[in-house]
């Protein structure tokens, strides 16, 4: 992985990426980042016509540029970022607080339930509901092209799937209550002309009761829950344009590893974190209505008093007994003082200095890993697909009319052929044509990407073979080689030859010294 890091991170690469990226604006890679901002301003402005523009003349100039990549990106930028102006929009009749407390009902006529009001969709609603259409459309196209293994391991997908499924989860639950509502207001319409002194069963004068007295399992309750959470997620999503900019993008980068960090601290938290929820509630389980307050009596009253044990804001007396238990309560103490000590000098500590680390090995690397992705980022827009942003995609366009039209034409011929009894030949003739045209398509038409990736790995190799050839050696230190290697081979032999010579004269001194050895021996004895 870090040899494709550093290959894609090459200038020749990221040259020859940067030519495509702007293609057809080359000039504009020139310009400031204001600039860059007020075409982008432009394009969100202009999105409507633009997109018009795209749909009705496909083949025209302003068409071409905005199917290049940079322009796609920005359109689909303008457009999650109108997106998000709705989201703030379709709260903006509450910023200063809300005109209907909880206690409050109101409607336009006699007659009127109080939750139509409440229930039915408002402007921007429908407009945020085409946006999540538009988008689920566009990652169903993105499944059906490409591998949904790939799609899977995307952490970037996953996000969009799951902020896409919960918008969908809060729709869905909102229109159960618009269509119970509806059903309510029909009977009372049928049966009542007003609904001053009049008793209506339950089921009807649910609908007519204020906010305090719901249901915690109200569909229209739970629709509120998901579309919070959805929007959070939503503004979110918006560290993934991040690495198009310099400044940007190593903090995006930073931020990426610092969530792998904390998931890989959460094991360790997750353990120590229910071992003492556990064991603070077995101990003080028995005592409901005997301590100073609810904490550890029950499992949930556990699980919030040691969560906000962690920033500090649950009370040492969360621990004291009424009654005189000592022991119980000493133990209390010693469990909580462990879990602060662990949970918040050690654990939390330990977190840090993960950061700390991420945070310097992404420093140390940080225009390397910057700029491979940003060339992720870029990969994404060089396909030719998907030019008109969300919610625009969801209007077909001439293209995909002819396209259904011919599918629907061949279909039909195919059925007419088989009521005739002449499928067989007239089918293997049409599967011959498809597959040579597949063929064609295959070989004469390669993917965009393919191209750029041929050609990225040709240009670096024949680098590496010219940088290989400057570092090579001349004929000329060669031959001094050789006459290196040619005296030392005649060095050693000498030595050689001196060795022998030396060996043979102490093998000749040693036979000297044995023959004088063996003479003095008779005469000792004699």
């Amino acid at each position: 992985l870090s040899l494709l890091v550093e290959f894609v991170a090459h200038p020749n690469c990221q040259q020859q990426l940067r030519s495509i990226w702007y293609e057809n604006l080359s000039g504009l890679h020139q310009q400031t980042l204001a600039v860059k901002i007020l075409l982008t301003l432009g394009v969100a402005v202009g999105l409507p016509f633009l997109s018009f523009i795209c749909w009705i003349a496909p083949s025209s100039k302003l068409a071409k540029l905005m199917r290049g990549p940079f322009l796609k990106f920005v359109t689909h930028a303008a457009s999650f970022m109108i997106f998000l102006c709705l989201l703030v929009l379709n709260a903006a009749d509450r910023f200063a607080g809300t005109s209907l407390l909880p206690n409050m009902t109101t409607h336009d006529y006699p007659s009127q339930l109080f939750r139509i009001k409440t229930t039915t969709f408002t402007w921007t609603e429908i407009l945020i509901i085409s946006w999540v259409i538009g988008k689920i459309w566009e990652e169903c196209k993105t499944i059906w092209s490409q591998d949904f293994k790939e799609y899977v391991s995307d952490p970037w997908k996953l996000l969009d799937f799951s902020i896409l499924a919960i918008f969908m989860a809060s729709f869905i639950a909102r229109w159960m209550a618009f269509w119970h509502a509806c059903s309510a207001q029909r009977y009372v319409d049928e049966h009542y002309d007003d609904l001053i002194n009049v008793t209506l069963p339950f089921e009807i004068r649910y609908f007519q009761l204020a906010r305090i007295h719901w249901m915690p399992s109200d569909p229209q309750l739970i629709s509120e829950g998901f579309y919070a959470i959805a929007v959070v997620l939503s503004f979110s999503r918006i560290t993934c344009i991040l690495p198009a900019n310099e400044r940007f993008g190593p903090l995006q980068i930073s931020l990426g590893r610092t969530v792998k960090d904390i998931f890989k601290f959460m094991v360790i938290f997750i353990t120590v974190f229910v071992a003492f929820m556990v064991g603070m509630f077995n101990l003080y389980s028995y005592y409901l209505g005997a301590k100073h307050n609810v904490a550890f009596t029950t499992v949930e009253e556990s699980f919030k008093t040691l969560f906000w044990a962690i920033f500090g804001l649950s009370e040492v007396k969360s621990v004291v007994i009424n009654i005189n238990h000592k022991f119980i309560e000493n133990i209390g103490y010693v469990l909580y003082g462990v879990y602060n000590v662990i949970m918040v000098i050690v654990l939390l500590n330990m977190l840090i200095a993960m950061f700390n680390s991420s945070f310097q090995e992404i420093q140390d690397d940080a225009d390397v890993e910057w700029k491979f992705a940003r060339a992720k980022l870029w990969f994404s827009y060089f396909e030719n697909s998907g030019t008109l942003p969300v919610p625009f995609n969801l209007i077909p366009s001439p293209k995909s009319v002819v396209s259904l039209l011919m599918a629907i034409k061949k279909i039909l011929w195919i059925v007419f052929l088989k009521k005739r009894g002449e499928n067989a030949n007239d089918e293997a003739e049409l599967n011959n044509l498809q597959t040579c045209e597949g063929q064609k398509k295959f070989t004469h038409k390669p993917a965009h990407h393919q191209k750029v990736m041929n050609s990225l790995i040709k240009r670096y190799i024949i680098k590496s073979q010219r940088e290989k050839g400057r570092d090579g050696v001349n004929e000329g230190e060669l031959r001094k080689i050789k006459l290196d290697i040619s005296s030392l081979r005649c060095e050693l032999l000498e030595r050689k030859n001196r060795d022998v010579n030396t060996l043979m004269e102490l093998v000749r001194w040693l036979e000297e010294v044995m023959d004088v050895q063996e003479m003095d021996e008779p005469n000792k004895h004699s």
